[in-house]
């Protein structure tokens, strides 16, 4: 059996739709790099030119909607090629990776929002991907509040409307949230869960201490 493995300058970032993920990927990225630590942003589904164009078919609601099993095949083969051509080289030059999403996300949207088989999402998490956050900031926030948060953004000006996924009901996105917790109490060692209700400040200021203090812990 493959063996997965665990990174400590691989970070990522979870949370339901309107947790704020982006404001804490840019205060985490700003807060290293005052450091004089080199540090790579990236995201999921993408992070690569091919990546990119999975995350395209996978998101655009243009597109014919895939069966569960083929949302979840075309997650994993976004992230293997991530894995390969950004993070792992990242990692092996010495620099952070603070990821947007990583697998988690697909326990908590293709393995409880759409009730696929946790074993099959664990089976290619090890087989395809190989490799795990030393850290992940689980951004928690009330299923209501965060719909609304992205409502208010998607009819902002210059907004695109929602995706695909972000289209579904909200009892799928309780099933997200409760799959995220479950997980953050399963892995309290590499779980942070913060309370993305607050203010987006206060929210990028909690999950910048819990950066620091693991780093000072990793280090």
């Amino acid at each position: 059996m493959t063996a997965l493995r665990s990174h400590p300058r691989f970070v990522s970032l979870e949370g339901g739709e309107g947790a704020g993920k982006t404001t804490v990927l840019h205060a985490l990225r700003d807060a290293l790099r005052a450091e004089g630590v080199a540090v790579v942003n990236t995201r999921e589904p993408g992070g690569t030119p091919l990546a990119e164009m999975i995350r395209n078919l996978l998101l655009d609601p243009a597109h014919e909607p895939p069966a569960a099993e083929t949302e979840l095949l075309l997650m994993f083969a976004a992230r293997a090629q991530h894995v390969r051509e950004t993070i792992a080289p990242a990692l092996e030059r010495g620099a952070w990776v603070i990821s947007d999403r990583f697998t988690d996300s697909s326990y908590a949207y293709q393995g409880g929002g759409r009730g696929l088989d946790v074993g099959l999402i664990a089976e290619l998490e090890r087989r395809v991907v190989g490799l795990q956050p030393g850290l992940t900031l689980l951004l928690d926030v009330d299923v209501a509040q965060g719909r609304e948060r992205t409502r208010g953004r998607d009819l902002a000006p210059g907004g695109n409307g929602p995706d695909r996924i972000e289209r579904e009901r909200d009892e799928f996105f309780e099933r997200v949230r409760a799959t995220y917790r479950a997980r953050a109490a399963a892995e309290p060692q590499r779980f942070r869960v913060i309370d993305a209700s607050q203010p987006a400040q206060a929210v990028a200021t909690a999950a910048v201490a819990q950066l620091r203090a693991w780093r000072d812990g990793a280090a």
